[in-house]
């Protein structure tokens, strides 16, 4: 588990884009042009006997369909992944040209990142090693002989692993400009569902794992028997402290994290930890005179399970915690070990991905302004960011005259929604000021283990230093080379990293209307999450704080029922629903997305002229095109199991089309009628934002 709490509540990060619309004016599937005027639409990638009234996804994506087969070191397959490994392919050029020409100096923040890269594709080091890295710390733990010694060695690793809780910096719900100390829930092999849901999917799931835990044990000397006695005994541990916590849905209402506690209190919620010296063991040394506590009803059962569970086997379930957060800077076979439970199992995936592209990921997470920094200068034009930024301008009026257009909110609510929106922040690209590594002690000589425990050692401190401080309202929680957008709303801002701002999401040279279907939906799924119904909780300065009226919230929860059940009732596999409860803050980002986006659209043809139709489509064809071309993918069927259970996110094939069925301008644009396949009747769409 990673107890760096900064971004665990929160930011909320989307997988999101978009393309699609059509009018009378133009017949659909006219092509009076010959070819395109820049690339965006690819009527390669349509299906045209497929009519856009019965199936619009296979009508825009069909071919694409047909032709494509995932990748064997792929999940999934479509826009966002392949603009991934593009962006991946930049990166390494930008890495390894800098690692030929050996441009940076010894503890420079681009070297410690080649360090990084380099010394985990230096598989004979690694081979060597052995297990004799993770040694130390598995004998620490071994040799604990009570709750005491317990304490002092689990204080001293929490930022590798942390079976029970965690403590970390994050901001104060109440009052978002201040840092306190978070005290969260531990972390787990499995998601929570995997272990109390009874179908029969989530048993061999839960058998499969009892297996790679016995397989992972004995790559540290257990012997066979010994091993499976220690599996079955970690997944019931693991199961105990599952079932307390809150369940996926309640997750998402932050409401239930907000839980103040003196010092004291918190002291009494479990007297069997010294929370004194834990904290001073950990290194913090300022005072905590309040706390927050993520999840009282969990410290409850971790009060219970300390006082009821042998010492012999919290210790079997701290090794395993270790082996399992550590096993992929240890030897290729640990790593490939778990690998194969937690890709191939899980999700399906065939083979491992290359290994400068998993070693440029472990990059991005310790050190990736390091490298983004290098992204941006060599990658990103300038003339692009304003440009984005002109688009997020006009997405903000016309999300704005929304607002103020809304026929079920009172003007009372409207103001404070308009307020909060006139509040946020924006941030495109890059940080204005870039993370300072000088303290991350990766260095020339150390092992691919020892530079990741300095990495852990650096995070987990600069995190803990920021207990009682000042919140850096400068900080991203992403590099510039993701691909991927987020909003955060403790501090009311969204954030568009420069990858993205690439095609199919963004292309500086292409019509608008393919632009708003692309970065102009995520902008305003962004946008929409301000308004969810979880960020929709936070006041403009990103406290949590009701600004509704009593009457407003009652009608916007309606109407996000609606959505919940609308997205409930689709089925993605055999027997296997949409969560609609658990995927509602996305799928309102996406609703108000699309719609935010097409108003904006709107704006601009208002304002500089009616375009041309290009390859026979009009403005509005092409942005809903669009919105479907991004989200256009492949999923292995493992996958999208594990999908639904875990991510917030409804499927690609879902995102492209379900959104549309909602907005009147859908049908307008393709004619869409009763009786059409396509077709959901007026009073059965959602209209929120």
């Amino acid at each position: 588990m990673n107890t760096n709490m900064k971004h665990v509540l929160a930011v909320s990060v989307l997988s999101l884009a978009a393309f699609t619309s059509c009018k009378e004016e133009a017949k659909v599937g006219e092509t009076a042009m010959a070819e395109e005027k820049v690339p965006g639409i690819i009527l390669e990638n349509m299906d045209p006997s497929v009519s856009p009234k019965n199936d619009f996804y296979n009508y825009v994506n069909g071919n694409w369909m047909k032709n494509t087969q995932i990748p064997d070191d792929e999940t999934r397959w479509g826009g966002f992944t392949q603009l991934r490994k593009d962006t991946r392919q930049d990166v390494l050029e930008i890495v390894n040209t800098s690692k030929e020409l050996g441009t940076y100096a010894e503890g420079t923040d681009q070297k410690k990142a080649l360090l990084i890269y380099e010394t985990e594709l230096d598989t004979v080091a690694r081979n060597a090693a052995g297990i004799a890295p993770i040694q130390p710390l598995l004998e620490a733990i071994n040799g604990i002989q009570s709750l005491a010694d317990m304490q002092t060695v689990y204080a001293k690793t929490t930022g590798v692993a942390a079976p029970f809780v965690g403590i970390g910096a994050s901001a104060d719900l109440n009052n978002s400009s201040m840092n306190i100390a978070w005290v969260v829930p531990g972390g787990l092999g499995l998601q929570r569902d995997y272990y109390l849901d009874q179908d029969a999917k989530s048993q061999e799931i839960r058998q499969k794992y009892v297996a790679h835990i016995a397989r992972m044990l004995q790559f540290i000397n257990y012997d066979e028997a010994t091993a499976k006695a220690a599996a079955d005994k970690i997944l019931a541990m693991e199961t105990q402290l599952a079932e307390p916590r809150l369940d996926k849905v309640a997750r998402r209402d932050a409401r239930n994290f907000n839980n103040p506690t003196t010092f004291a209190d918190l002291q009494a919620m479990t007297p069997a930890i010294d929370w004194a010296k834990f904290v001073k063991d950990m290194g913090i040394e300022k005072s905590l005179d309040t706390v927050n506590v993520m999840q009282p009803k969990y410290m409850a059962a971790v009060q219970n399970f300390l006082t009821t569970t042998s010492i012999e086997d919290i210790k079997t379930l701290m090794v395993w915690e270790t082996l399992d957060g550590l096993a992929g800077y240890l030897t290729t076979g640990i790593e490939r070990a778990n690998w194969e439970f937690y890709e191939q199992t899980l999700n399906g995936a065939k083979q491992m991905q290359p290994a400068d592209e998993r070693a440029l990921g472990t990059v991005d997470r310790a050190a990736g302004e390091a490298v983004g920094k290098l992204y941006v200068d060599a990658k990103f034009p300038p003339e692009a960011k304003a440009k984005a930024e002109d688009m997020i301008r006009n997405v903000i009026t016309a999300f704005q005259n929304r607002i103020t257009a809304l026929d079920w909110m009172s003007a009372e609510t409207k103001e404070k929604a308009v307020e909060k929106l006139g509040k946020m922040t924006i941030k495109i690209a890059y940080p204005d000021e870039w993370e300072d590594y000088s303290k991350m002690a990766v260095k020339e000589g150390n092992g691919y283990f020892q530079n990741m425990m300095a990495v852990a050692d650096w995070s987990n401190q600069k995190n803990l230093s920021e207990i009682g401080e000042p919140v850096d309202k400068k900080e991203w929680g992403m590099s510039p080379q993701t691909v991927n957008a987020y909003f955060n709303p403790m501090n009311n801002e969204i954030v568009f990293p420069a990858a993205i701002l690439q095609p199919p999401f963004y292309n500086f040279d292409a019509d608008d209307a393919v632009n708003y279907g692309g970065i102009g939906a995520v902008i305003g799924h962004e946008i929409s999450h301000s308004f969810d119904d979880s960020g929709s909780r936070f006041d403009g300065d990103g406290n949590l704080k009701n600004w509704w009226t009593e009457q407003d919230l009652e009608e916007f929860t309606k109407r996000g029922n609606q959505l919940a059940e609308q997205y409930s009732a689709i089925e993605v596999l055999d027997s296997v629903y949409i969560n609609g409860a658990f995927t509602l803050g996305e799928n309102i980002g996406d609703l108000g997305g699309v719609l935010g986006a097409y108003a904006a659209l709107q704006l601009d043809i208002e304002k500089n002229g009616r375009p041309e139709n290009i390859d026979g489509f009009t403005p509005e064809q092409r942005f809903f095109m669009s919105w479907a071309t991004v989200w256009r993918t492949l999923m292995r069927e493992d996958a999208l199991r594990t999908r639904i259970k875990t991510d917030t996110h409804s499927p690609g094939q879902v995102r492209a089309t379900q959104p549309l069925k909602n907005i009147d301008a859908f049908y307008e644009a393709f004619d869409i009628k009763e009786g059409d396949p396509m077709f959901v009747a007026p009073e059965d769409r959602v209209r929120i934002w």
